[in-house]
């Protein structure tokens, strides 16, 4: 079968470690596996990580790369995928697909069965196949970690990257205030279109608030802290932009700020967030839809920086 994936590790340039070439089909290491034809997945920044050699080791490779993907079973069920996996022998007990199993950028896939959950009516399989990564993410760092509910306005620093992206769309659609940031003057006009108050990175917030999505790291920290209500939840998934900030523990103890770090989300998560988004009419903000016969393309688009949402890989084209 085709698919794309790690060949080797190259830490500089990590589209030179991809290939797009035949693989065997995926086998199951359990009977409760089964296998699924993908129409549809996405990137993220871990599949670039992952050609850097981050997480994988040479004796992994080749590693097909992808944790994305709706796909048919083999009932021609359409299904989305969880791509969380149990995995004994991973410090963590589980790991994301194209750490230890093959991943999603291949004509077939295995996955235990209990990751499958079915498509939603409304929702298409380019849309549904963004949520499992980044926007699952993104809805439990509003919902289960920040506790969105309980506040009335949300930050978002970094506005543009997949995380963050959903962040916004999601606060937008949950009722909240929402402020977020961006460097790139376009991609703030984008934000507004979103529905947020855009603003540079570092600008004074017309108030201070209840819940702060995080996914730069040091080069936003301190703004998050000043940004931060009294009792305010500071939400971290990500470190872009250094993963070692300068932290103002005055601050936190005095304004009782708790500064809570997730990844990922659980099977019943991703559940409420594809009724939500069929419920609602949200839809993931997608910077472009990418045939697979074109894949190495769509890597090039995401290692390019100027995405703004998702990049995804329709299968049937």
């Amino acid at each position: 079968m085709r698919a794309a994936y790690a060949s080797a590790f190259d830490a500089d340039n990590p589209l030179a470690a991809l290939a797009v070439g035949d693989r065997p089909e995926p086998t199951h290491p359990q009977d409760d596996w089964v296998t699924v034809r993908v129409r549809a997945s996405s990137l993220n920044h871990h599949d670039l990580w992952s050609l850097r050699g981050v997480g994988l080791t040479a004796d992994q490779l080749p590693m097909i790369l992808g944790c994305d993907a709706v796909g048919t079973d083999p009932d021609g069920n359409e299904m989305v995928l969880y791509p969380v996996v149990p995995t004994p022998g991973d410090p963590r007990g589980v790991s994301i697909l194209s750490e230890h199993y093959q991943g999603t950028f291949a004509e077939l896939v295995a996955v235990p069965r209990t990751n499958l959950l079915p498509l939603p009516d409304g929702l298409s399989a380019t849309d549904a196949a963004c949520l499992p990564t980044a926007w699952l993410t993104a809805w439990r760092m509003l919902t289960t970690k920040g506790r969105v509910a309980d506040g009335e306005s949300v930050l978002v620093q970094g506005a543009g990257g997949g995380v963050a992206t959903a962040a916004v769309a999601l606060a937008v659609a949950l009722g909240k205030r929402v402020y977020a940031t961006s460097r790139d003057a376009a991609k703030r006009e984008r934000i507004a279109e979103l529905g947020a108050t855009a603003l540079e990175p570092g600008a004074r917030l017309p108030e201070r608030v209840d819940v702060v999505i995080e996914t730069v790291g040091a080069a936003t920290f301190d703004h998050s802290l000043k940004s931060a209500a009294p009792m305010a939840r500071i939400v971290v998934s990500g470190a872009t932009a250094g993963h070692e900030p300068t932290v103002n523990l005055r601050r936190v103890f005095a304004m009782q700020l708790e500064i809570l770090g997730t990844s990922m989300g659980t099977p019943d998560e991703l559940a409420e967030l594809l009724a939500f988004c069929a419920e609602h009419g949200v839809r993931p903000v997608v910077d472009r839809v990418v045939p697979f016969s074109r894949i190495d393309e769509a890597f090039a688009r995401l290692h390019s920086g100027d995405v703004f949402g998702k990049v995804v890989v329709d299968h049937t084209a």
